[in-house]
């Protein structure tokens, strides 16, 4: 660095260079560019790409609902299945989450519709499918069951909680018999797939809605490239697990922007009422 730069010393810069926020400019996961971050625009969407960044559970609460009511807020993990490393990871999670678990479910008004709805939050240990996050997802179609209300589901997961082995496995099977009933009761389930849905949450509740929306260039799959390179011995394409991907093979209904999200659902939902 020279000794002076616009007539300010070296001394005089790094002071001013220190006040610089370093979030100003955020790098776009999916394309790569480097992004102002007032560019982002109140849904945190690559103005080059389209690909949405990850958003914590209130802030899309707050993006997609009019109206929201949380239940079965404070539920969390059996202290019998937490050992002390597991303590650990889970006081860690809480504190950057803000959450007790990695879903916040509850009832809410969606334009002029009533709903029941669950969004995933990666901030909460990647989103893991814990028996917590189970037990809440399983309550959370039992009870628009019940009310005869429809389901929507926003998930974003790296699969199961290995911490709690079984316990967490067997949660897959716990929702999906919910969902089932919920689904023979004549009822609709919505979900929308965001940025990144992995492991047992694709490989069950993720994928058994009756309609599947996914977000610009979320990642979706069930193995991860790694393991998949590794086992079989040969290199995937490189969007092979991209929701553009999964829309041309036919396991997405659509793809749509986050922007665009609230109408869409709205318009989607009244259509499966028998509205127009």
């Amino acid at each position: 660095m020279p000794a002076k730069f616009n007539g300010l010393d070296k001394s005089t810069l790094a002071k001013r260079m220190d006040k610089i926020p370093s979030d100003l400019y955020v790098t776009c996961p999916y394309c790569k560019q480097s992004v102002y971050h007032q560019k982002l625009g109140p849904f945190q969407e690559c103005p080059h790409c389209g690909y949405g960044f990850r958003l914590g559970a209130a802030a899309r609460l707050k993006i997609v609902t009019d109206k929201f009511e949380a239940f079965d807020a404070e539920l969390a993990v059996d202290p019998a299945l937490v050992d002390d490393q597991y303590a650990e990871k889970l006081t860690k999670a809480k504190q950057h989450s803000g959450l007790p678990e990695s879903v916040v479910t509850g009832m809410a008004t969606i334009d002029s519709l009533q709903v029941a709805i669950g969004v995933m939050d990666s901030n909460f240990m990647m989103g893991s499918l814990g028996s917590a996050t189970g037990e809440k997802l399983t309550r959370l179609f039992e009870e628009a069951t019940r009310r005869r209300l429809p389901v929507v589901l926003y998930t974003a997961s790296g699969g199961a909680r290995m911490q709690e082995g079984l316990h967490s496995l067997m949660q897959m099977a716990k929702v999906t018999q919910a969902v089932t009933a919920h689904g023979e009761a004549g009822l609709c389930y919505l979900v929308v797939l965001t940025d990144p849905t992995t492991g047992g949450v694709t490989a069950s509740f993720a994928m058994e809605a009756d309609i599947t929306l996914a977000e610009p260039h979320a990642l979706i799959g069930f193995t991860g490239r790694r393991v998949i390179e590794s086992t079989l011995h040969i290199k995937p394409p490189a969007d092979f697990q991209r929701a553009e991907t999964l829309l041309a093979n036919g396991f997405v209904d659509d793809i749509v922007a986050r922007s665009a999200q609230k109408a869409t659902i709205v318009s989607l939902l009244k259509l499966s009422q028998g509205g127009a």
